[in-house]
């Protein structure tokens, strides 16, 4: 106990790790307002559920076709440097959406645009940002750094829509896309100061080869199981379980007759959640159980809470099946992220990532349109069940996949 004690003082000294942290729950709490705000004005320009999907369509959709490309440049090059190019460009169009805000010109169509840009430039500097964070930690405390930075997002997803939930009421929606501009500034200034240690060595072929030959390896990693089956699970998950994330807005506003306070209180009961799945990394559990199989199991329950969201009338209730989604879907990635990021090199660490990223923002991106679609011709309940059910059936099959994988 006392040696565990002293690791854990040691690794709070890391001063780098400790500047990126803090900047970084800033920079996602300014997040999280624009994206509890978001959908309320996109609802309130359009009264169109398929515009709120489109709108996370769109954010989440160029990671289809450039976060692989992201993982390339995160091992070709400077990591930091591409994470501060492409944040530079995210946080202009953060300023374009706060000035068309102000001047009362923003169109639903300019809002689904600029999401896309956003989403485009996260695509590209995520695998990188991704893979900073190792590099600001000695190699044993690897699996702490990437729980923390979990606890850190998840923290922030508390925080975030709660503050945004009391501003949207007092002041508008302006002021959390204003404050998300804002929230770029510390994260900027961090990036600045920090210096991984050691850095990313490649090899003069690494360096000659073209990025078309890596992107090519990409095949390889997916033949492996242990690499194609948490890819999986975390794809099912964002396909049919994290669209209860951009359609809260709806269910809040259609099934239980609330406004933005109520919306802005749900969305901090998913971020509770969040935060005590990210603290389940930090439990001990038999290695028999870890990874792949753990993540598997989450998930599986996961889709059952979508079913019961789905199906609750009751205010309370859905509060609590919140809080249980977002800690269900929090551990389930973060036990793909920690087994990927585990059991890598460094100098692949940025395809692999992207691989990850690839799953979780691709699989959300088309859910979002196909939940939104399945709304606009039916009902958000509707939608939901069938988004539970489908998750059910498909982690349950994964999980046979695993333990069928195991035995041979």
């Amino acid at each position: 106990m006392i040696d565990q004690l002293h690791a854990s003082k040691s690794f709070f000294r890391t001063s780098r790790y400790i500047l990126f942290w803090i900047s970084s729950l800033f920079s996602n709490i300014g997040t999280w307002m624009q994206q509890v705000a978001q959908p309320w004005v996109v609802l309130s320009l359009t009264n169109s559920p398929f515009w709120v999907g489109l709108d996370s369509f769109a954010l989440n959709a160029p990671g289809w076709l450039f976060t692989l490309w992201g993982g390339v440049l995160a091992d070709r090059y400077d990591r930091k440097k591409i994470v501060s190019f492409f944040q530079s460009i995210q946080f202009l169009c953060v300023l374009v959406m706060v000035v068309l805000l102000v001047e009362g010109g923003l169109k639903v169509w300019m809002l689904v645009l600029i999401s896309f840009l956003v989403g485009l430039t996260d695509s590209l500097s995520m695998p990188a940002f991704q893979s900073i964070i190792p590099s600001l930690v000695e190699e044993k405390d690897i699996h702490k750094a990437i729980s923390l930075n979990s606890t850190q997002f998840n923290l922030s997803r508390i925080l975030g829509p709660a503050i945004a939930g009391v501003v949207i009421v007092r002041f508008g929606a302006i002021v959390c896309f204003s404050a998300n501009a804002a929230s770029y500034i510390p994260f900027f200034l961090s990036l600045y100061f920090i210096y991984p240690r050691g850095g990313l060595k490649l090899k003069r072929k690494q360096i000659e080869e073209r990025p078309i030959q890596q992107v090519k390896e990409f095949r390889d990693l997916l033949l492996n199981p242990e690499v194609r089956l948490p890819l999986l699970i975390t794809l099912v998950n964002g396909l049919f379980c994290a669209p209860i994330i951009a359609f809260s807005a709806v269910l809040i506003k259609n099934v239980f007759h609330a406004e933005v306070g109520t919306y802005g209180g749900a969305m901090t009961a998913f971020g509770i959640g969040g935060l005590l799945g990210a603290a389940t990394s930090f439990i001990s559990l038999p290695p028999s159980f870890k990874g792949n199989k753990l993540a598997s199991v989450i998930a599986v329950v996961l889709g059952f809470v979508m079913l019961s969201v789905g199906l609750t009338h009751s205010f309370l209730f859905l509060i609590i099946l919140l809080v249980i989604s977002g800690a269900a879907l929090t551990a389930s990635n973060i036990a793909v992220n920690i087994f990927l990021q585990e059991n890598i090199l460094n100098t692949i660490r940025g395809r692999v990532v992207s691989l990850y990223q690839l799953a979780l923002s691709g699989g959300i991106s088309i859910g979002a349109l196909l939940t939104g679609f399945v709304v606009t011709q039916l009902n958000i309940s509707t939608a939901l069940i069938i988004n539970g059910t489908l998750a059910i059936v498909f982690q349950v099959w994964l999980f046979w996949k695993q333990v069928k994988t195991l035995k041979t």
